[in-house]
């Protein structure tokens, strides 16, 4: 198994290549990106160093599966998905916000709550919760859209105020948002899974608000299982996630938390194999369907390959 670290591609009409911690984005005469997922995998902030078989290919087609089943109801970048890896679609210019929106009291959201806070990007969230509680209705949450360092929380006024969204743009981010999150709810469920927390990106192309980037994925999203969830509340105990918070336990018990001066810990070959695995489960839990591994002997080739021909190079 060859596992996707980095791209180095040079498509006809290439303009420019942004290499993020998993995609490698390539903007095409500023009409179409080329989105490449790799098998990077990263934690803390930090890129890991082997990467991980598959990993890309699951992000991927997880996501380009709830591109296609939320088309009906908010427009996406996506034109075409020719490679297990990659997607192609529409370029358009992103906002530089992120629109997350919070189902549970879980995550950043409960740790701010255990803190005394009661409201969250000027949002209220209610007193008497406890951790993992579901909100009585779903809270948008924005954050920041930081080129370096991490992105920080703000509220709907502070983004309309600083002129990063008019306010009748974000009135439609809103609006698609809880689109958007209600529909993978009911996806979710239709799988006995619980659609915690999720973030999404939006930009504008030819004067019309898109849906771009990943939606859905373990990457972006949380999920819980559905079964037992009644019953692990009651108790007060932890939630039973699907998500890759696995790989971050697995470096905190090596000791590593992305702290200044934290060595990365060897990455064993059966550990990397484990990760892999459970990034397949991953993929059969949230869409239902059996994973096909796809031929990794020549997977460079393989994409430029099929990138072409789907831009008709």
């Amino acid at each position: 198994m060859t596992a996707l670290k980095s791209t180095a591609f040079n498509f006809p009409g290439q303009k420019s290549v942004y290499h993020g911690k998993v995609r490698d984005v390539y903007n095409i005469n500023d009409e179409q990106l080329v989105m490449v997922v790799t098998d990077r995998i990263s934690a803390f902030d930090v890129i890991l160093p082997k990467g991980i078989p598959f990993k890309g290919q699951v992000l991927n087609q997880i996501a380009t599966k709830f591109l296609d089943a939320t088309a009906d109801l908010v427009p996406n970048w996506k034109t075409g998905a020719p490679d297990p890896n990659v997607t192609v679609g529409h370029f358009a210019e992103p906002f530089k916000v992120e629109m997350v929106i919070r189902g549970y009291l879980t995550g950043h959201a409960w740790r701010e709550y255990r803190d005394g806070k009661r409201q969250l990007c000027g949002v209220p969230m209610p007193e008497g919760m406890r951790e993992h509680d579901r909100f009585p209705e779903p809270l948008i949450t924005p954050t920041t859209k930081a080129e370096f360092g991490h992105d920080e929380d703000i509220s709907r006024d502070e983004i309309i105020a600083q002129g990063l969204v008019t306010e009748e743009d974000y009135k439609v981010l809103e609006d698609y948002t809880l689109r958007l999150f209600e529909r993978g709810t009911s996806m979710a469920a239709d799988m006995g899974l619980i659609l915690v927390d999720t973030k999404y990106e939006f930009g504008k192309k030819d004067g019309r608000i898109i849906l771009i980037d990943e939606i859905h994925t373990p990457d972006s999203s949380r999920y819980f299982y559905a079964e037992g969830y009644e019953e692990r509340q009651e108790r007060g105990e932890q939630q039973k996630q699907l998500s890759k918070e696995f790989v971050r336990q697995w470096l905190i018990s090596n000791g590593f938390q992305g702290l200044e001066g934290q060595a990365m810990p060897e990455m064993p070959d059966d550990f990397v194999h484990e990760v892999s695995e459970r990034y397949i489960e991953l993929f059969e839990k949230i869409t239902g369907e059996a994973f096909v591994r796809s031929d990794t002997s020549a997977i460079e080739l393989r994409i430029e390959n099929n990138v072409k021909q789907s831009l008709g190079m």
